[in-house]
């Protein structure tokens, strides 16, 4: 049995802080290093072992990966849609060079496997709006949709050339109450709890019918954690996997709300994140990952809902 060491590059954010906690409970506190540009999270401290890292500066990054004899990396490092688009060399630049950076490391180490997702956001206008399947018509819109989707196809590339064991999920919107949002276009799902609770009202950033694919964090955890740990031959996308919970309205989650806060309002103001939800799918069709590694979501939207709204007036 291979002795497991893993980094977690951007343990910060809003899926590194939860995913980096998931691990260590598996393969104990000191075995996963967390790692980010910014300060260490709240819920990571004393926890595990925790470096400060660039994962830019590729010297450093191959560094760290030898003197921690590192085994696998789960690269989360990025700028997201939203504010992808107020830089969009800077978000092409960190999304690409991180990834490629990661790569060659893991080439050149012999990593058992790296972890990097991708996103909706590879998706365009041209791609089917329901059940968007695995193998479509992609399109991106965005900056961060490009950078992903290009992306797909050099995990794929250094999976098929130097053997790689690089793996993928394209997360749709993910809700969570521990972290906050990272500046996505479906954030407004997690300031829209935040809100209900402390002011008793939201304005949406996006129309009240404007459907996307949605998972709460806990399941997101869950299928990170189950396609790494899949068999090598149980895995036939080497891109990216489709990845599904649930789709909602700013309309319906609302609704879900006033059961719990029935004096909560809502009201809209679109702006230019609108545009870029308008051009993704408003459901996905994950039957691949549910076929090859047994992927099966946990969250619908009421559960999650009563869920968001308890731990968040707890903490």
């Amino acid at each position: 049995m291979i002795r497991e060491r893993i980094l977690v590059i951007g343990a910060s954010g809003q899926i590194g802080v939860e995913l980096t906690l998931a691990l260590r409970k598996i393969y104990g506190n000191n075995n996963v290093v967390a790692s980010d540009l910014r300060e260490e999270n709240d819920l990571l401290k004393g926890t595990g072992p925790y470096v400060s890292l660039d994962v830019m500066n590729k010297e450093m990054l191959h560094v760290q990966v030898i003197r921690q004899n590192i085994t696998q990396i789960y690269l989360l490092a990025a700028i997201l849609s939203a504010t992808g688009e107020k830089n969009p060399n800077l978000a092409w630049h960190l999304n690409m060079q991180g990834l490629l950076n990661v790569l060659d490391i893991a080439r050149e180490e012999k990593i058992y496997k790296v972890y990097w997702p991708s996103s909706i956001a590879v998706f365009g206008p041209t791609s089917p709006k329901q059940n968007c399947p695995q193998q479509t018509i992609i399109e991106p819109i965005t900056v961060y949709g490009i950078s992903k989707y290009a992306g797909e196809f050099w995990c794929n590339y250094y999976h098929q050339r130097f053997h790689v064991d690089v793996r993928s999920l394209r997360y749709p919107g993910l809700i969570s109450y521990k972290s906050a949002p990272g500046g996505g276009t479906t954030d407004y799902a997690i300031e829209i709890f935040h809100e209900a609770l402390e002011e008793k009202k939201y304005q949406c950033f996006l129309n009240e019918d404007t459907y996307l694919p949605m998972m709460y964090m806990p399941d997101a955890i869950k299928a990170t954690i189950e396609l790494m740990e899949a068999p090598a031959a149980n895995i036939s996308i080497r891109t990216s996997y489709n990845i599904s919970a649930m789709s909602f309205s700013p309309k319906e989650i609302a609704a879900a709300i006033k059961n719990y806060i029935p004096e909560f309002n809502i009201s809209y103001e679109p702006d230019y994140r609108q545009t870029i939800a308008d051009s993704w799918p408003q459901s996905i069709d994950d039957s691949v990952a549910r076929n090859d590694w047994g992927w099966k979501h946990e969250y619908d939207l009421l559960k999650m809902t009563k869920d968001m709204l308890e731990n968040l007036r707890n903490t």
